[in-house]
């Protein structure tokens, strides 16, 4: 039979589902307004229309490593609260999506939503386990990462609220193993000292112009005479880069040593040129973009 979009108009007005889930479950209803209600119960629509404005700041972050340690993915689905971040149904559907993103490489969340993964469509998985949880849940963001010449390893810390994924560039077959060892230890850097660069080559002049301006005025204010005033504020942004470039942070393994000097010893050692090209840090708590 038709199905006309006055009904559909009234089956959305009464459950908040979407117009394209309405008409699907009138479909299926063969017209039947109260079957219909059913279908989008039964299927969560109406569950995830009207969670849909809800904050969804728990969840999990996960990652997966790739095509023998030179690709990796990282993902984070969210959900209300912790109490369903730790429960084996969601679990299982972020690992479900985790491998989805591994075996389709899609581009962007809405590609990713369109995939049809070992049998099963992502978007109905994804409305399904909202309406049988009753939370909001959903995939806020991913990352595929591949280097061409070397490894992309990856961190989860305890608890799966905080990954990292670390990127090293030209490396050698021979010393692939002990690199990948290290870059371990530098993810884990990034995870709990924070860094926002690789190198300091990577900080903005409009940062570093800003940064200057908050230590002399400081300097000012402290009564320093104002010929020295750029003295000083060159002598803090090497405090920053130290802070805030990962290369130049101490090293949370060794105290005595810095990451790049890690980094130049195993270097020196095989004769190489090793660089962390890059990394991301996903934390539960991030503000998204």
């Amino acid at each position: 039979m038709e199905i006309t979009a006055q009904q559909v108009k009234e089956l959305r007005e009464k459950t908040g589902a979407g117009m394209m889930d309405c008409k699907k479950a009138l479909t299926e209803a063969n017209g039947d307004f109260e079957k219909a209600i059913e279908v989008l119960r039964k299927k969560g629509a109406a569950v995830a229309a009207k969670r849909a404005e809800r904050s969804a700041n728990e969840g999990i972050i996960l990652t997966k490593s790739l095509e023998n340690g030179s690709k990796a993915v990282i993902v984070e689905v969210n959900c209300e609260t912790d109490f369903v971040a730790k429960s084996d149904d969601f679990i299982n559907f972020a690992n479900f999506v985790l491998d989805a993103i591994a075996e389709n490489q899609p581009k962007n969340i809405d590609e990713l939503l369109a995939l049809n993964h070992d049998g099963k469509s992502v978007q109905e998985e994804l409305t399904a386990i909202i309406g049988k949880i009753g939370e909001k849940i959903e995939v806020s963001r991913f990352l595929i990462e591949k280097a061409e010449n070397g490894v992309v390893v990856d961190y989860i810390h305890h608890g799966s609220k905080l990954a990292v994924l670390i990127r090293v560039d030209n490396v050698k077959d021979s010393g692939k193993s002990e690199i990948t060892n290290l870059a371990k230890d530098f993810a884990m850097q990034v995870a709990a000292m924070k860094p926002f660069y690789v190198t300091r080559k990577e900080v903005s002049e409009d940062v570093l112009n800003k940064e200057k301006e908050i230590y002399k005025e400081l300097a000012r204010k402290e009564g320093k005479p104002e010929q020295i005033l750029d003295k000083i504020a060159d002598g803090k942004l090497n405090k920053f880069y130290q802070e805030n470039c990962l290369i130049e942070q101490t090293s949370i393994k060794d105290n005595t040593k810095s990451v790049g000097v890690i980094l130049g010893e195993y270097n020196k050692k095989n004769s190489s040129e090793a660089v962390i090209k890059l990394f991301h840090r996903f934390h539960i708590s991030d503000e998204k973009k």
